[in-house]
Order: C-alpha cells, then sequence, then structure tokens
C-alpha cells in the first residue's frame, strides 16, 4: 500500500518531531499507522538494527511529546531477517491533540492524504465539537433574535410537504432557547437567515464552465446565493446547461435524451456539498467547476474526523450538520445517512463511465465525474483463471499461478507483467528478480484516489 491518510512510513526513529506531527494528527483525523525501518519513498524494507530499544524510546517520546496523552499500540513486527516496528494510532477521544513543546495554538496537525497539516483555530475548534458529539450547526447566535428566520422562506419550503407554525422552527432547530431568550441556530441562518451571507459570508456557490481541461479560460459562470434549499435547484440548471446532450435510439425507435453526466450522480454530489460542507470555515464558497474531460464538485471541510474515504466508499456516515441535513431530509432532497456516495457510483456504473473519484484537497473535499466513457480492458480466458486465482489466496508467486493455469513461469511473468500495466493487479517485492515477489488483486482505485 502507499502512504496516505492512515499510514505513513519512516525510515528510523531519529527524528522526533515528524513523528509527533504524525502521530498528533493520525489522533486527530481517522486514526493511522506508522511504519519505522521502511524507507518512505521507495518503500524498500531497510529493518530496525535494535527494535527492543526503539520500542521503549518511541514509547517515551510519545508520552512526553503530544497532549492529551496517546496510548498507541507499539508491535515488533519481523520481516525475514530483521524488523520493523509498527506503531498504531487511534483517533482520540480528547481531540484536539497537539504537540506538548508547541501548544494548542500552533501545535494541532491533522492528516491530509500523506501529510500532515497544521490546523488553524477553526478547524481546532471543528475537532473539539467532534469529539464532544456536538454540531456546529445546533449552536445559538445569542446576539440575534429569531426574528431574522425568514418564515415565509421556510413555509414556502415546505408547501406540499407539512404546515409550518411559528414554534415548529424550534422544532426543526431552526431556533432555540437560550440564556431566557429564543435565539436562531447557526443552522437557522445559514438555511433560512435573512441576512445570512452578512454572517456566513462563504455560504454560497460558485459555479463555472470552463474551456479545455484547466481554470485558464472561463466561458460561463454563475453565483447562486439562493437559500440552500433552492441552491441545489438553480446549480443542477447550471449544470444542465454547460454539458453536452447526446441521443440514443431504442429498440423501439425511441429516441432518448442521454446527458453528459448522470443527473442522479450530479444531483447527490451538488446536495451531499451542501449538508455536508464545514461553513466554520473562511475564504471560499462550495465550487462546482465543469471542464470538456470532468465535473468537480467542490465543498470546504475535511471529512468528518474518524472517517476515510474507504469508510465513505462502505456507506460509513458521520452527520457534520445535524440542522441541515434534518431539513434536507424532511424535504426529500436527501434520503438514509451515507447512501449518497453509493448512489453517485451506482449512477456512474449505469452509465458505463469511469468510477468517480473522492479526495480530500487541501482542507476541501472533492469529488470528480469523468466524462469518458470507462473502456473495459480485454483479458482472455487465462487473464480471468489467473484473476480468480489471486482472489482465492492472499497473494501468490509466478511459480503458484503458473501451476494454476499450466504455463511455464516465462509466460506467467509476461501475462503478469500485462495485468499489472492494465491496473488490475499489483506486485509486492523487493525488486523484479525477488524470488519471493507475490500479486494481488488490485484495489478498486477509488477507494484511495488516484
Amino acid at each position: 500500500m502507499p502512504e496516505g491518510k492512515t499510514l505513513e512510513f519512516k525510515r528510523d526513529v531519529s527524528s522526533h518531531l515528524p513523528i509527533l506531527r504524525t502521530v498528533c494528527a493520525f489522533a486527530n483525523t481517522a486514526g493511522g499507522t506508522i511504519v519505522f525501518g521502511i524507507e518512505d519513498r521507495s518503500g524498500t524494507v531497510l529493518g530496525i538494527p535494535d527494535p527492543l530499544d526503539d520500542e521503549e524510546r518511541l514509547a517515551s517520546i510519545i508520552a512526553d511529546g503530544v497532549t492529551p496523552r496517546v496510548l498507541p499500540d507499539i508491535d515488533i513486527v519481523p520481516w525475514r531477517d530483521t524488523h520493523v516496528i509498527a506503531l498504531r494510532v487511534h483517533p482520540g477521544p480528547s481531540r484536539p491533540y497537539c504537540l506538548t513543546s508547541i501548544g494548542p495554538e500552533e501545535g494541532v496537525y491533522v492528516r491530509v492524504g500523506s501529510t500532515n497539516r497544521q490546523a488553524d483555530t477553526r478547524l481546532a475548534a471543528e475537532l473539539a465539537r467532534s469529539a464532544r458529539n456536538e454540531s456546529y450547526d445546533e449552536q445559538p447566535v445569542p446576539d440575534l433574535g429569531a426574528g431574522v428566520i425568514d418564515l415565509e422562506a421556510v413555509r414556502e419550503a415546505f408547501a406540499g410537504v407539512r404546515e409550518i407554525r411559528k414554534e415548529d422552527l424550534r422544532t426543526l432547530r431552526l431556533t432555540m432557547r437560550h440564556q431566557g431568550r429564543v435565539a436562531p441556530t447557526v443552522g437557522g441562518i445559514l438555511l433560512f437567515g435573512t441576512e445570512r451571507l452578512d454572517h456566513f459570508p462563504d455560504a454560497w456557490v460558485q459555479a463555472g464552465r470552463f474551456k479545455g481541461t484547466t481554470k485558464h479560460t472561463i466561458v460561463d459562470s454563475a453565483d447562486i446565493r439562493a437559500y440552500p434549499v433552492q441552491a441545489a435547484g438553480h446549480a443542477l440548471a447550471f449544470v444542465r446547461r454547460n454539458t453536452a446532450l447526446s441521443f440514443e435510439v431504442r429498440d423501439d425507435a425511441r429516441r432518448i435524451e442521454v446527458p453528459e453526466y448522470p443527473p442522479e450522480a450530479v444531483r447527490e454530489a451538488i446536495v451531499n456539498a451542501l449538508v455536508h460542507a464545514d461553513y466554520s470555515q473562511r475564504g471560499a464558497p462550495i465550487r462546482i467547476a465543469i471542464f470538456d474531460d470532468r465535473l468537480e464538485v467542490e465543498s470546504p471541510g475535511l471529512l468528518v474526523p474518524g472517517l476515510t474515504i474507504p469508510d465513505v466508499l462502505d456507506g460509513v456516515s458521520k452527520v457534520r450538520n445535524r440542522v441541515i441535513a434534518r431539513v434536507f431530509r424532511e424535504l426529500g432532497l436527501i434520503e438514509q445517512w451515507g447512501s449518497g456516495i453509493g448512489r453517485i457510483r451506482e449512477a456512474c456504473r449505469l452509465a458505463g463511465m469511469a468510477p468517480p473519484l473522492f479526495e480530500e484537497v487541501g482542507t476541501h473535499f472533492r469529488v470528480t465525474l469523468f466524462a469518458e466513457r470507462d473502456e473495459v480492458p480485454e483479458i482472455d480466458l487465462l487473464d480471468t483463471a489467473t484473476l480468480e486465482a489471486l482472489r482465492s489466496a492472499d497473494g501468490l508467486t509466478t511459480s503458484e499461478i503458473a501451476v494454476y493455469i499450466e504455463r511455464t513461469p516465462r509466460a506467467t511473468r509476461t501475462r503478469l507483467r500485462r495485468l499489472v500495466e492494465l491496473g488490475l493487479v499489483v506486485e509486492l517485492g523487493s525488486g523484479p528478480n525477488d524470488p519471493h515477489r507475490r500479486y494481488y488483486v488490485a484495489e478498486d482505485p477509488a477507494r484511495y484516489g488516484r
């Protein structure tokens, strides 16, 4: 596996500060494992000469270097004629964790991809809220009165769903009782605040259509500043007018319209961005960018602490904005929790498109839909037999596969090299002449990003 959000390689235990940053970042986000004794760029296993001494040294470094205290699992793992050390850090219940020597103002780190990023005060506050199981949009805004909620806009949004009375604003958590008076919540202002952009200037959607595959030339744009429940429709309309439409003739001679991107996938990506954005961040709105070859929907905020991209692909969900999510769900704009990503992937699959890409970029979350239809690699019966053999075992050597498919080792190596180039198989070993080299079926590329 490559280094990523939950995995890092270290050559040795000599550099204390980088180790502490990674431990802190893992504890603040989704946990992870640091493997000592591996060269980080090449992946070459170098081993640890004195694993028992280094194990004790690591425990001491982490105990003194991270606040609140982190209790990792440290294992000495044999590898051929040497050992490596695997240090497993669990997602911490006392976030935010910081470097003891620096303190909480500048010593908090989070994991973004395979890097550690310093968290600003807003992100540190988000980490603390997640540890307390609190939602940012449930917080009261005590210096404003309940009158800032546009009651008519709420009634218009719920028209045909249910009748809205003034007291229902509290049921929906758009307002709450705070210190003896009724005050709006952050979610109430974001959804239906009459002056919401004065208080949250980045709570809007920026949409653009670009010529080519870069942002050098823009051909159409829109600043969508409507209430979020309306913004979803406006954003979908922008995508429709800026993407291609083709036609297919069915067997019954009917001609049907085929959008460039599956409407359900686009809708889910936009609605997910509106519901799960981190509105406590400042500096960037939700962005929709359409290029000749792809469509990107990007929202501020990393995944909720404790989640990884493989988690969300498996349907695991944690709601960041409970007020916004509840309103969208009552309005039928979202269904069950955690199903949106699955519907995006399924819509793209049914349309014959390449799998969508989900990734954390900077402090944002991005969904990319690709316009090109997926081309299935051409494989023959022996390729299929090879893949079946690999799926039934935890890695096989060239000679083991050769016996299974009844071919010579040389012919099998040629076939395996082609499957590796197609991305269907991965090989693990120290080099092309490693007699212990083993082959495995490749993971779904969308699980880890490109």
